[in-house]
């Protein structure tokens, strides 16, 4: 098992060149190890719902949408006064050890006005490149921040 402070270790491909399904794959494999140290272990073992308060931070939020026999689905977010922000939809992968956000509630939906499948297909691996930098940058800060769950 890797743990946080060896992470530094893990070849990550990913923050200088976003392109490849192996790259995307590795940044779904930091995303667990981000999320397993937020979780102060494994997610599937996670009551329904967590929350995590520390000085000076909004209160962050972690919902379990779904549970099977090797996926979970998580709703991740700070909690505002009257806002949530970011609303990410995470799909966990238990036995392969990877996270993948699958949907943030304020990106704007993906177009349909491609002209071409490959196009659509580029347009979809950059927004997912896009989603899950942001979930590994944002897992780092709530780290950093001192959120835990668990």
């Amino acid at each position: 098992m890797i743990r946080m402070s060896q992470e530094s270790l893990i070849a990550s491909t990913w923050r200088a060149k976003p392109r490849g399904f192996v790259a995307l794959m590795q940044l779904y494999e930091s995303n667990y190890l981000r999320l397993r140290h937020l979780c102060g272990g494994d997610p599937a073992r996670l009551g329904d719902e967590c929350l995590s308060v520390v000085a000076d931070g909004c209160d962050l939020r972690l919902q379990v949408l779904e549970r099977s026999a090797y996926t979970l689905t998580l709703q991740l977010t700070h909690l505002f006064d009257h806002e949530r922000y970011p609303d990410v939809r995470l799909r966990v992968y238990c036995d392969a050890r990877l996270v993948q956000a699958q949907q943030c509630a304020q990106e704007p939906p993906a177009g349909r006005d491609a002209p071409a499948q490959a196009i659509a297909a580029d347009r979809e691996l950059r927004q997912r490149w896009a989603r899950n930098i942001m979930l590994n940058k944002w897992l780092e800060y709530c780290l950093d921040l001192g959120h835990r769950f668990g």
